[in-house]
């Protein structure tokens, strides 16, 4: 059978599943997000380098693109009056390792050298030609075997007229194409077909990646286009993600912790009971109280029962537990006087008819209990006797029992419910002088044996009519538990022994039913989780 301690401890698990659930969500999330991030940032540093790499070469090329239009009418013109005037070009632009001019195929001025008479094919093979070319290639000059790169303008229709500029790659190399490790392994510049790579000089043909990948960016003013090629910005991302576990660990612990807290209400079983009222799921009960010597049925106590879609049937002592735990009486205290002017008719129309509804003192302050009699009870005029059935679980104030005066005025009758299992049983008597005492089942069932109980049971029923109070017993089962008690004047009688609580619909056959034959105890399984 289902405790409130055992659905409380299923719904901590369910809490506690959710929580773990989220938190390694989060943190997988949280280390996707790292890696995607750390992915797109290495992909954004490869991009910046070759990026950056593109256009210093462009920088650099730009002014030489524009400065052939000062060079190329020189060409044809003695040596040694355009001289002076190759020197200051080449000085203007600091990268130029030496400027020349080419006549009939023949080098014929040199800003280093001065006059020359080299046909330009022993020093570069591709030259002369009749298009702009921009080649990687090899000093035969000055530095002999360094990397220099060409620029030949044409400035005749044959082609074997026209200028060169060499441009000393080789110190620009190290500025722009020096690798960033672990990132960019390898830098490379290609050129017509030739690539300058760092730190290794000019190859013809370049080796596949091994275990690499590689990233290409092209010049939008010139023919070049530079590549690197590393482990990749995902490999790298996935190396990195280890140093990001702990973030990740600290993200997903809090995330639980949130959850954890957030599902406080929502995930527990308090909240099912919010649902379980919003949804009509309680079902009431009524089970019979008889006058003690005629056997007359005078009234009904009513009872909750709740089948509960989500988890079958809930005992009362379960559900009970937990409302009181959470403050949820009053509301379903509340269900139960709607519920009731609904089904009103199943009960006799008579004002010594009394119907019981249990309540918790805890309904009574600030008026609470008495502002619901009034919307839900008495604006409805109904014939029938109401007592309201208080319990001895909850602490009583002062202010409660001045209510307790209120309702008693406007004719409700007050019974403390399972009277003697409380805490304080006579501080009850004294404040609220109530109507009626029922007396706990747990005493009725110790009538006729030797224990202690059945002489306190003695004692109530004593105390009650020294009082003056009408006295009912709980939990009837047997013929002898019922003599024993109204041989001692107890008024009232309810338990298995004349009726199990059953569905108000089905009280008006049960009633008939009782009118005609003597009652028995009913025979036949007993409804799930009874109480009564």
């Amino acid at each position: 059978m289902q405790t409130a301690q055992w659905i409380i401890k299923r719904y901590r698990r369910r809490r506690a599943i959710v929580s773990v659930s989220v938190a390694i969500v989060a943190l997988i999330f949280t280390l996707t997000f790292r890696f995607i991030s750390e992915r797109n940032l290495n992909h954004h540093r490869i991009t910046a380098f070759t990026q950056h790499a593109v256009n210093a070469l462009d920088q650099l090329l730009l002014p030489l693109a524009a400065g052939r239009n000062t060079l190329i009418p020189l060409v044809g013109q003695p040596c040694a009056g355009v001289h002076l005037q190759l020197l200051k070009q080449a000085a203007s632009l600091q990268t130029v390792r030496a400027v020349a001019l080419i006549k009939d195929g023949i080098l014929y001025c040199s800003s280093i050298f001065g006059s020359l008479d080299v046909p330009i094919k022993q020093v570069q093979s591709l030259l002369p030609t009749r298009e702009p070319l921009l080649m990687l290639s090899t000093d035969q000059t000055l530095l002999k075997g360094r990397p220099v790169l060409i620029m030949w303008y044409p400035s005749s229709k044959d082609g074997q007229d026209g200028v060169i500029e060499a441009v000393n790659i080789d110190l620009l190399s190290d500025l722009v194409l020096e690798p960033q490790v672990p990132l960019i392994t390898q830098a490379v510049l290609s050129v017509s077909g030739k690539h300058l790579v760092h730190g290794k000089g000019i190859m013809t043909t370049l080796p596949p990646p091994v275990n690499e990948s590689a990233y290409r960016r092209a010049s939008t003013h010139f023919p070049f286009s530079v590549s690197v090629s590393g482990p990749g910005a995902a490999k790298l991302a996935l190396l990195h993600l280890p140093s990001q576990l702990p973030l990740a660990l600290m993200i997903s612990l809090l995330t639980s912790f949130i959850t954890w807290f957030a599902t406080a209400s929502r995930m527990s079983f308090s909240r099912e009971i919010n649902q379980g009222i919003v949804g009509r799921e309680f079902e009431l009960f009524c089970q019979p109280l008889l006058e003690a010597r005629t056997l007359k049925c005078d009234g009904v106590e009513i009872l909750l029962r709740w089948h509960n879609p989500r988890q079958g049937w809930i005992s009362p002592e379960v559900f009970i537990s937990i409302a009181e735990e959470h403050n949820q009486i009053a509301p379903l205290t509340r269900y139960v006087l709607t519920e009731i002017q609904q089904q009103l008719h199943f009960f006799p129309d008579d004002a010594h008819f009394h119907i019981g509804i249990n309540a918790a003192p805890s309904h009574l302050r600030n008026g609470e209990l008495l502002r619901d009699l009034n919307q839900l009870w008495f604006n409805h005029h109904p014939m029938q006797q109401l007592i309201i059935e208080l319990t001895e679980r909850d602490v009583l104030f002062e202010m409660d029992s001045r209510m307790v005066q209120d309702l008693r005025h406007r004719g409700v009758k007050i019974a403390i419910d399972d009277f003697g299992t409380g805490n304080s049983s006579l501080a009850w008597l004294e404040q609220l002088r109530p109507d009626v005492l029922k007396i706990d089942k747990s005493f009725t069932k110790t009538i006729g044996t030797d224990a202690i109980n059945s002489t306190i049971t003695d004692m109530i029923i004593a105390l009650g009519q020294r009082l003056k109070i009408e006295l009912v017993a709980e939990g009837v089962e047997t013929p002898l538990q019922a003599r024993h008690l109204r041989l001692r004047g107890v008024n009232t009688l309810q338990g298995f022994l004349y009726a199990e609580p059953m569905p108000i619909k089905a009280f008006p056959a049960w009633l008939a039913e009782h009118r005609e034959t003597p009652p028995t105890r009913q025979n036949g399984d007993a409804l799930p989780f009874t109480r009564g």
